[in-house]
């Protein structure tokens, strides 16, 4: 069994250490440019006046810098690749400690609408997915609270085996997250699609042919000028000429370059996200099918999507000064680079979004990943076929503390109802959400917090924390009968396990009692499965006239005048009750 805690600080240190030896690096790099700029200085200073020396010697230095420019921002990178990894290290330590609530909370996937969302603390702070939680993209993100909010019962053992086989790869996901987190995102990857989609081209289609023939004449006449057969006149105009031409375009290329601007970094570490699956292979059908539709015969889809970054990256050096002018003045740079891009753009337009769409669902099973990594004890649900739905020993919930949680056991049949009943605050609450998690995690294919589980596949669907809307001029009891429609409605179209926390809140006693157990009875014959907690008692009575539903409860006691609950699901019924003990505790009433 691994040891995560061990496992994190020895990565911690590890990428601590490398990253003493990168900067190091980084200061001598950083000295040796220096050193280049004052020779480049001083170069200028000993040769001024002298035109043609002074221009090869600069341009040599000149190239020579711009390659120390670029390997250090290589080992700049290699920097900041080791921080991100030493930080997710730090988060999982901290998370391990319970400490989760500065993380991503996915509030934005909160929808009082779904199946069971709403009710068992699916998202915001203190959520399950803000626990869950480890994706460095936008769209992994929303992939991932797609995934749980999916309610999708099929192909349960696929997913088991992924989210395993992602689990045993702790380094590999790590630094897919590290390569991710790099991302400087400004605009979302569908506006990226969307956009690649729609665009058009605007240079002529032999703007490359141009390009080189102009460049191969460029590079004549400076040849021709340093061994003085020409005047320097002819060079300067064929200069300006080259700037009269990409003139012409420069309009729409600033446009062009100001989007790729936007995108450029996206592209540059999805390229490397793409070469990150691509290296690994994979054995469960779900991660090896991912991975084969970005695999391509004639050339790797992440060599296709470096290209591209490459020319973005080329594209954007047009601001550079040294570039912008003089490339284009000679060479009608802009023209040529353009060019590529357009043409990459009109042959993989279409890839794009398939690649996009492998790696945010990666990096969205890379949290389930570390969910399994992070619980050793958690036990992968046993998929049946049986007449029991639910058969769970020693469960608890997973944002439970655990040296604290009190563990339970549930055992429920297909089509059978349990009415748990108990005093306030004894458990009721977290019992259920406990299960409606547990079928939301099986589903997912997550392991669960228990020994071990049983489990027949069913949909969720619940009704916990109905509210009333004032922007909708709704009462409380008005929405709370707009969601059991919803249920009555549901389940005459698939079967689902319903959970409910009291019926008909919204109304008197008497009318409740009636109105409840008819709801109940309703559930009983739509052959559904699953639990409802009530402080009515007269409600499990039912369980007299109907074989599918039993009664179980929570129970409080008061000893030495002081209240005590073992949070222990027990089968029967509650016969204590704490509301006037409490009230009276707290000098409410006397």
């Amino acid at each position: 069994m691994n040891n995560p805690a061990q496992f994190y600080t020895k990565q911690k240190e590890i990428h601590q250490e490398s990253l003493r030896g990168i900067k190091k690096q980084l200061n001598i790099s950083s000295t040796i440019r220096v050193v280049l700029f004052l020779s480049i200085l001083g170069s200028i200073y000993i040769t001024f006046g002298q035109w043609k020396l002074l221009t090869g010697v600069v341009l040599l230095e000149l190239i020579a810098f711009v390659f120390l420019v670029v390997r250090h921002g290589k080992i700049a990178y290699k920097r900041d690749l080791l921080k991100a990894l030493v930080s997710i290290n730090e988060t999982e330590l901290s998370v391990l400690d319970r400490d989760f609530y500065e993380l991503p909370s996915g509030e934005k996937y909160h929808d009082p609408e779904h199946f069971y969302s709403q009710d068992i603390d699916l998202f915001g702070r203190g959520s399950f997915f803000q626990y869950l939680n480890r994706t460095a993209l936008e769209s992994g993100a929303d992939v991932l609270g797609a995934i749980t909010k999916a309610n999708e019962i099929t192909g349960i053992p696929e997913k088991q085996k992924a989210i395993q086989e992602l689990s045993s790869l702790p380094e590999w996901r790590q630094e897919f997250s590290a390569i991710a987190s790099l991302v400087k995102t400004e605009v979302p990857a569908k506006t990226v699609t969307d956009w690649l989609k729609e665009y058009e081209s605007f240079v002529p289609k032999n703007a490359r042919l141009v390009s080189r023939i102009f460049s191969g004449i460029s590079l004549a006449l400076l040849i021709t000028y340093f061994t003085n057969f020409i005047h320097g006149g002819f060079v300067i105009g064929w200069f300006l000429l080259g700037l009269a031409i990409i003139g012409r375009f420069v309009k729409k290329i600033n446009m062009l370059s100001v989007h790729t601007g936007k995108i450029q970094s996206t592209f540059d570490q999805y390229y490397k996200l793409l070469a990150k699956i691509e290296a690994q292979s994979f054995e469960s059908k779900v991660l090896k099918d991912k991975r084969e539709q970005i695999i391509n015969d004639v050339q790797k889809s992440s060599g296709v999507l470096r290209t591209f970054s490459r020319h973005l990256d080329a594209l954007d050096q047009r601001n550079n000064i040294l570039i912008g002018i003089i490339a284009n003045g000679f060479f009608i740079r802009d023209l040529a680079i353009v060019s590529q891009i357009e043409t990459w753009i009109n042959a993989h337009r279409d890839d794009v979004a398939i690649w996009f769409e492998i790696i945010a669902f990666f990096d969205a099973y890379n949290s389930l990943g570390n969910y399994d990594f992070n619980h050793p004890t958690h036990q992968y649900p046993e998929i049946t076929e049986t007449p029991v739905t639910l058969k769970a020993s020693q469960t608890a919930h997973p944002l439970l503390d655990p040296a604290k949680a009190i563990l339970n056991d549930i055992t429920i049949d297909t089509e059978q109802f349990f009415i748990i009943t108990g005093a306030n605050m004894a458990g009721k609450s977290t019992f259920l959400r406990t299960v409606a998690l547990q079928i939301v995690m099986g589903n997912m294919g997550l392991p669960v917090c228990a020994q071990k589980t049983i489990y027949t596949p069913i949909k969720l669907i619940t009704s916990m924390r109905t509210t009333d809307s004032l922007t909708d001029d709704e009462s409380y009891f008005f929405s709370e009968l707009k969601r059991l429609k919803f249920i009555v409605d549901e389940i005459k179209n698939d079967r689902y396990f319903i959970i409910l926390d009291e019926i008909l809140k919204g109304t008197n006693s008497t009318d409740k009692a009636k109105g409840s157990r008819k709801f109940v009875d309703k559930l009983v014959n739509s052959k559904s499965t699953g639990i409802i907690a009530t402080h009515d008692l007269s409600l499990c009575e039912a369980a007299n006239e109907l074989p599918q539903v039993k009664n179980y409860y929570f129970d409080a006691r008061i000893e030495d005048d002081e209240l005590y609950f073992d949070y222990t699901f027990k089968e029967g019924i509650c016969q204590n009750m704490n509301a006037s003990f409490l009230l009276k505790k707290m000098e409410i009433v006397d």
